[in-house]
């Protein structure tokens, strides 16, 4: 490790050279320095020196930035993002944003959506909800920007309906799980998800508590898929409203639990009537 540390030091000594001497105002000095700046990065990387490596890859991501080398700059954030991941979700995110931004001004929209949902899995895990709905939604966008309904789309469309519930934002859950349910429909590798993305649509209109809304959600529903109303989530989600409908507490649980034995859910899409 001292060994990678003692390297990774030499080079970068060089690299600020490259960029403080005379000749500093020619491309090459600074081409010179992100290669020394990166072979730093990597060395500080091997000792596990995760913020000493990010900064340094970020010193290279602003070398090529310099030379117009936008692709090489924002590639340089990613791996500094993912050692400040080691230490820091904060750093880790905000050099993703960096190259969110990069990827998005030369076009790259997959790329910048593939970190995107990075960002927004970062954000899931320090639990904050707003801002990983809100990155996972972007994500959808630019993965979606050709018009495409991939399984990259429908999974984070399927993020922000989930969070979007956690939020008690039923209707904008519903919507989601409807569009991306009709979405998978004509498509053989996605079409298995569509009775679970209806489930899932439905436990937010029982959780809006409107019986004739859930009555008329699950025609809909059958409409939407005729086969529909021949599966287990169908018959669950009928009993569910029509425990609700009458207030039937002990009926309301039975169903939960039978549902439960072979399937789990998520509770906080359920909720018992009151």
């Amino acid at each position: 490790m001292a060994d990678h540390i003692a390297t990774g030091q030499l080079l970068a000594n060089k690299a600020e050279k490259k960029l403080f001497c005379c000749c500093a105002l020619f491309g090459s000095n600074y081409q010179d320095a992100a290669e020394l700046f990166l072979k730093s990065a990597k060395s500080f990387k091997l000792a596990k020196s995760w913020e000493k490596a990010g900064s340094i890859f970020i010193k290279s991501a602003k070398c090529h930035i310099k030379l117009d080398n936008k692709f090489d700059a924002a590639k340089a954030y990613v791996d500094a993002s993912h050692c400040f991941n080691k230490t820091s979700r904060k750093g880790a995110i905000t050099c993703l944003n960096q190259a969110v931004t990069i990827f998005t001004e030369i076009g790259q929209h997959i790329m910048a959506a593939r970190y995107c949902k990075e960002i927004g899995e970062l954000y899931e895990l320090d639990q904050d909800i707003e801002n990983a709905r809100s990155y996972f939604e972007r994500a959808a966008e630019l993965f979606d920007f050709r018009g495409d309904s991939t399984t990259s789309v429908i999974q984070c469309k399927q993020k922000v309906a989930q969070f979007s519930a956690q939020l008690q934002q039923y209707q904008k859950a519903i919507k989601i799980y409807e569009d991306i349910a009709q979405q998978s429909l004509n498509n053989n590798l996605l079409k298995y998800g569509v009775r679970g993305y209806l489930l899932n649509s439905g436990l937010c209109e029982l959780c809006r508590g409107d019986i004739v809304a859930i009555t008329n959600a699950l025609e809909r529903y059958q409409d939407l898929d005729l086969t529909f109303s021949k599966t287990r989530e169908y018959k669950f989600l009928a009993d569910l409203a029509a425990s609700i409908d009458n207030e039937d507490v002990a009926n309301f649980t039975r169903v939960v639990k039978e549902f439960e034995s072979i399937t789990r859910l998520v509770y906080h899409y359920v909720s018992r009537p009151e």
